[in-house]
This record gives C-alpha cells, structure tokens and sequence, in this order.
C-alpha cells in the first residue's frame, strides 16, 4: 500500500510513515492540552482563533518562500469559494464541533470518532461520483460493510457507556483527582455523554466533506502550505466575527487561562498542530486520505495513555468495544480500496488524488 499512488522512492514512503506516526502523537497531546484548556473555562471559539491566527502567521514566510512558483497566475472565483468553504468547514465549524464535543466526553473518545472518516469519504465522494459505486466489484460490499461497521462501533462508544466512566472536565479544573462525574445526577451526566458523542460525529461528517473538497482542490492548487495558511487566515476571521456576533466580543472565557495557557495555543494549536494539518495535506496529495487515515488509530492510544496517566481517564469497557469495532470497519474499507486501485487504473486524476 505504501508504494501506491505516491511515487518518490523509499526514501519519500518513509519519510510519509514516520511523519504520519508522529503527527498522531502530536495531536494526541494536543487533544489532551485542549480538554484540559476546557476544564478551565476555556472559550471554543477563542481557542480556535488564537490557534488559527498564530498557525497562518507563523506558516506565511515559509508559504511565500517555497511555494510561490506554485501559485496560479490568475485566481478564479471557483478557487476562492473552495478556500472559503474548506477554513469555514475545516477550522471554523469542524473545530468548533471537536472542541464542544472534547469537552463533553474524553480525549481518547474524540480521537477514535475521527476513524469514521475513511467510511464516510466514501459515501460522500460515492454520491458525487469521484468514488466508483460497482455493484459488480467484490471489492464495493467490503467498503460498504467497513462502514456500517464503523457506524456500529460509534454507535457502541456512544451508547455503551456509564455515566461513572469518565470524570467530568469541568470538575477537573478544580479536584482532579477527587470529584468524578458519578457524584452528579447519572441521567445529566450520559446526556452530556450522548451530546458530546452526537458533536464528534457531526464533526466527523463535516471533516469527510472538508477532505472530499480538499482533495479536489489540491488538484487545481497544488501547494498545501498556502493552501492550510490561507484557509487557517480565514477560518480565523470567521470564527471572531462569529464569537463577537454571538458574545459581543472576543475572550478567552475564563480568567484562568493566563499567558502561559495561551502560549501554549499558539505553539501546540498554532504551531505544532498546524505543522500536522500541513504535512497531512501534502500526504493527501502523495498517498489519498484513505493511506492517511491508517494511521489514526494511533491518536486514539496516545490519548488515552496521555489522560491515564494526566488525569486517571480510563476508558470504560462499551467504549474499548465501540473503538474496536470502529478500528475494524476501518481497516475492512482500506483493505478494500488498496485491492480496488490496481483495477482502476483507467479512473481520472481528481477520483485516484481522493480515495488512492
């Protein structure tokens, strides 16, 4: 699978490998950093525009110095409505979706819903026919049971779960380590559970239409780094102008989140996870996003042992179930699109840059 559709030698595949193992690990502790900026009093929306805003500034310089030759010598009015949707899906509302959903469930939770997305893209790129949808290929039932059996297991990570599983982040900020979310009403606790779940998988839908997008974008504009400092740039603007319409103006939302928290934002959201988005996008365009999406599993169990051992988070055992079931159905549809792309090699450039 690795010497498919990417072309650039041994040397390339594992720089892709290692770099796509330690982004997962990378954001794992993001994640973690994020649902203890929660437990604060953290604002969403304020964390994503810090985040945005340092990531575009800091990616800019290097934008403009390697791939300026990249750029297009005229900007069409298509372009500019893909960079639009692509920061208003992916940072503003996908973000925005992510954080409400951390802050209601754990880290290790958030990390695995994400594992949705392979299934997914391929549902949506199937209904805009940038998928092949063969009855006749034995391959396509595979894909399609992959998916169901993703469903199923986020539908067991959800459901499955005890109120006295997790310890409630709001709670944390106070007594970590002495309050736990089955001293509140066990009713409150698993409906917060079940919104928490319910906003990861929104966010999941949104991220699968942001990497559909994405994909086809890369094929017209064929610099990532632009690409994910531009789009951070506007996400950014979106989610202020969004926080002032909703709040009337723009704050971190707690006093507690001093100098320190804050530049731990800029340098691990802004920073670090932007680095992470930016070499991920140049993986979607070497290997397709279903390659990528491999590796996600990997920031399930990083943020796990990272809220073990952290904040004594343990992972009950309808939700290990759940994530089992999903991590299967995932590899079922990338086992089934590796053996499908040898046969597809007639397919046009935009369908092999999304699902290779």
């Amino acid at each position: 699978m690795v010497s498919q559709g990417g072309g650039g030698g041994f040397l390339e595949d594992v720089l892709i490998v290692g770099g796509l193992l330690l982004l997962q690990c990378v954001l794992a502790g993001y994640v973690v950093f994020v649902h203890h900026l929660l437990g604060l009093g953290a604002d969403p929306l304020a964390v994503i525009v810090v985040a945005g805003a340092s990531s575009s500034a800091f990616f800019l310089p290097f934008a403009v110095t390697l791939e300026r030759k990249k750029w297009p010598s005229k900007i069409s009015a298509t372009l500019v409505a893909q960079f639009v949707l692509i920061a208003l899906g992916g940072t503003t509302v996908f973000q925005e979706l992510m954080l409400l959903g951390i802050k209601k469930t754990t880290p290790a939770i958030a990390s695995a819903m994400p594992n949705l997305g392979p299934g997914l893209v391929f549902t949506v790129a199937a209904c805009f026919r940038l998928e092949k949808f063969d009855k006749a290929c034995k391959y396509t039932p595979a894909k399609i049971l992959g998916t169901l059996v993703c469903l199923v297991g986020a539908m067991a990570m959800s459901f499955l779960h005890s109120p006295s599983d997790a310890s409630s982040p709001g709670l944390q900020a106070s007594a970590p380590l002495t309050i736990t979310s089955s001293e509140l009403p066990r009713s409150s606790s698993y409906y917060g559970w079940i919104l928490g779940c319910s906003y990861l998988f929104l966010a999941t839908i949104v991220f699968s239409c942001y990497t559909v997008l994405l994909a086809a974008t890369l094929m017209s504009f064929p610099a990532p780094l632009t690409m994910c400092t531009i789009t951070s740039a506007i996400g950014a603007v979106f989610t202020a102008v969004l926080q002032v319409a909703v709040e009337g103006k723009i704050d971190m939302g707690s006093p507690k989140i001093g100098a320190a928290l804050i530049s731990g934002i800029v340098i691990l959201g802004g920073v670090l996870a932007g680095a992470c988005v930016v070499f991920q996008t140049w993986c979607l365009g070497k290997k397709g996003p279903l390659f990528v999406s491999v590796f996600g599993p990997v920031q399930t169990v990083c943020s796990a042992i990272l809220s073990a051992a952290l904040f004594g988070q343990t992972v009950s055992l309808g939700s290990l179930t759940g994530m089992v079931l999903m991590f299967c159905g995932l590899y079922i549809v990338l086992w089934a699109k590796n053996n499908e792309n040898p046969r597809e090699e007639d397919g046009d450039d935009a369908e092999k840059a999304l699902l290779s």
